[in-house]
């Protein structure tokens, strides 16, 4: 998810998970526009390699030629998979004809899987991630099967339409209707909220895996099913505030700006509440806000 799922985000995650429980995550989308991404910017997406869990780099773009070539210095560079983004619905995706503005363009789809395919030269699977549609949910299987075309080992599939957006309701159906359209494993995405929810999905639609965005934002111990206390949940937040100061060049602004987007959703140990989430989201002074966070949550954590 960009603005969070950076190295500092997912290493305080993974450091909290067996590599049974939590199978890979992915990057923030690296964006392709006008030329390939350069293998400094694939690296600090991709950040060290500090836990036993695959990470995935996703790619969003609409030139075949640069998609590919980045995919290739994904490769290089580490990446354990090349993922294909053509679900988000964000206006600056649809501008540049990248992410879900793609899904009416099936063809251009599997062109675009089939030309990092041939790029990575086996060192690492491609995948897709896709949305259930366009304004409705008619062409799922159509949009799948240009993935599986186009030779991507797995696809993920979230069940919301790009006119949908984020909105509450969801059909776990749409998912289902994809698995059985291709051969290829099928991710499941969307909805999800808790625990229980990522086993419902897989019963529901036959999925082999589960992705979860926004509900590992606000309880990053879903993938367990862990209720944490607040000690522990400020221990989490303490040590991403640090891993920010570190991977985000040190500025109070970066690091503001991310903390800020975490505590959004931020849910687990009952830590924090909704008066101190709009207390800290209006503070309009980064570096007093990374002090007073820190100072709020170095009360709850025990010991030294």
């Amino acid at each position: 998810m960009e603005g969070v799922t950076d190295p500092a985000f997912r290493d305080v995650v993974m450091a909290r998970h067996d590599p049974l429980r939590l199978g890979g995550v992915f990057t923030e989308f690296v964006r392709i526009t006008e030329q390939a991404a350069s293998p400094g910017v694939i690296q600090r997406h991709l950040g060290a390699a500090r836990f036993p869990i695959p990470v995935g780099l996703q790619l969003m773009g609409s030139d075949v030629t640069l998609v590919a070539a980045s995919a290739a210095t994904a490769a290089a560079r580490g990446a354990a998979v090349v993922d294909l983004n053509f679900g988000c619905p964000a206006k600056g995706a649809l501008r540049g004809c990248a992410g879900s503005a793609l899904l009416d363009d099936p063809p251009k789809v599997a062109a675009l899987v089939s030309a990092c395919v041939d790029a990575v030269e086996g060192r690492v699977p491609v995948t897709a991630k896709v949305r259930a549609g366009v304004d409705d949910a008619d062409r799922v299987e159509e949009i799948a099967g240009a993935a599986e075309d186009g030779g991507a080992s797995m696809l993920t599939v979230h069940c919301r339409t790009r006119a949908e957006r984020y909105q509450d309701s969801v059909d776990w159906s749409r998912i289902r209707r994809a698995v059985e359209a291709v051969s290829i494993p099928v991710c499941g995405n969307g909805g999800v909220r808790v625990t229980e929810d990522i086993r419902r999905m897989r019963i529901e639609t036959g999925c082999a895996f589960v992705m979860v965005g926004r509900a590992a934002l606000g309880d990053p111990w879903i993938f367990s099913g862990e209720r944490v206390t607040r000690q522990v949940a400020a221990r989490f937040l303490l040590d991403y505030a640090s891993n920010l100061r570190g991977l985000r060049s040190g500025t109070p602004e970066g690091a503001a700006a991310r903390m800020k987007q975490l505590l959004r959703y931020w849910t687990a140990g009952g830590l924090v509440t909704d008066q101190d989430r709009l207390s800290w989201l209006r503070e309009p002074d980064p570096a007093r806000l990374m002090a007073r966070i820190e100072a709020a949550l170095g009360d709850e954590v025990e010991g030294p």
